[in-house]
């Protein structure tokens, strides 16, 4: 059937179908249009950061250089030299880029990956809670508060020098699992400051040494850290701190079930400026005691026991023009460290080290170092059956550190 349709109807039909896709199409921009400010406005909140909100930032640090190494050692009138040396220093080479990421204005995730040339490997991962003035609440993992060193003054572009001191960065182990409340209050023309932890603590070895349990404690018991530190000067350029460890060691449903372990440590830190020459004086020593046990011996499966008490303490000497007008002597810094480190009498891994350090710093900025270093170790042999050896071992280092 055809449609018949006249002139006038044709036209208001025409004019109908042509004004129809007009009114579409402005009902349609009219709602991409709102949709497009709802948009632009959540890209202005989502780039606009205010004070107090998350924030993300990567620092850390790097350690690069190069050691030549001298050793002798001498047993029952002989002796036999080796040297070594290394490009990159296989024993200090560390990268280390920390990553931080604050949430809100209470919260901060830390973590800290590290290669060490070998491995690769975490040196710390832990959130901290600021819950008032002078109180943080940390967990994780984190670095246990016993003495200074590993916590403060570690870091390559911090340490004066290019090595660890010899025992007091691994005994006991730096990092652990656990909680840890720390902070800090006016005393006075006086500050204190306290740190205290809960940890899973470490694990006694079939030698008598010592390592960290891990993740998953080895027995019932936790281990207890803590940290007292005075600042008795009002300028805060003295710090005196006390430490102390205690905690079951063995394993349980073990022989070494039941073990314990009790750590001290004393460590100082000065810093003043007696215009133009900075002086930096620093010393830690620590103490351990592990309660006695029946060793077996296995070269003989004889059975030995020893006092299984160890030491080990540094004292630093570090001086800088850092008032003096010539920019190459206010960037140059001097540093000397005496070291010692001495583990059980007739254990598996008895000996005493006493150690002699000293190294000159070229600092390129605040945080970026250039170090030359000599390091002198002797030590003797107290081991179970090869007591009386000795090792006389001389190292020259050049190490470049920077925080990241």
């Amino acid at each position: 059937m055809r449609i018949k349709m006249d002139l006038p109807r044709l036209l208001l039909l025409l004019i109908t179908i042509n004004s129809f896709p007009q009114h579409l199409q402005a009902q349609q921009t009219t709602v991409d249009s709102s949709v497009y400010d709802r948009l632009a406005e959540l890209e202005k909140q989502v780039a606009y950061k205010k004070p107090g909100e998350d924030h993300f930032m990567v620092v850390g640090l790097a350690t690069f250089g190069f050691v030549t190494n001298k050793t002798t050692i001498t047993s029952n009138g002989a002796s036999q030299v080796s040297k070594t040396n290394s490009l990159a220093d296989a024993d200090h080479y560390e990268f280390s880029p920390m990553l931080l990421w604050r949430h809100g204005q209470k919260f901060l995730l830390e973590f800290e990956p590290s290669f060490d040339g070998n491995s690769l490997g975490v040196n710390w991962a832990d959130i901290s809670y600021f819950a008032a003035p002078g109180l943080i609440i940390r967990a994780g993992y984190l670095v246990i508060p016993f003495g200074t060193y590993n916590k403060r003054f570690a870091a390559g572009w911090i340490d004066k020098l290019p090595t660890d001191p010899a025992g007091v960065a691994d005994l006991p182990p730096g990092s652990d699992f656990g909680v840890e409340v720390e902070g800090g209050l006016p005393l006075g023309n006086m500050k204190w400051n306290y740190d205290i932890s809960v940890t899973n603590g470490m694990q006694l070895l079939p030698d008598g040494e010592i390592q960290g349990a891990g993740i998953v404690d080895n027995n019932k018991n936790k281990t207890i850290t803590a940290r007292l530190g005075l600042l008795p000067f009002s300028n805060s350029s003295l710090e005196i701190g006390l430490s102390g460890l205690y905690g079951t060691v063995g394993d349980d449903n073990s022989p070494l079930q039941g073990r314990k372990s009790g750590m001290y440590a004393l460590d100082l830190n000065y810093v003043k400026l007696f215009n133009p020459i900075l002086l930096n004086i620093k010393g830690q020593y620590n103490y351990i005691h592990i309660d006695n046990q029946n060793y077996v011996n296995p070269n003989d499966s004889s059975s030995y026991s020893f006092d299984n008490n160890s030491s080990s303490g540094f004292a630093q000497l570090s001086i800088r023009a850092s008032g003096s007008r010539n920019k190459l002597i206010k960037n140059l810094e001097a540093a000397f460290r005496l070291g010692n480190f001495t583990t059980p009498k007739n254990s598996l891994w008895g000996q005493k080290s006493n150690l002699v350090e000293a190294g000159m710093l070229y600092w390129l900025n605040w945080r970026t170092v250039l170090k030359f270093g000599y390091l002198s170790n002797k030590v003797t042999s107290t081991t179970l059956g090869d007591q009386g050896t000795h090792t006389k071992s001389g190292s020259f280092f050049l190490q470049f550190s920077i925080e990241l």
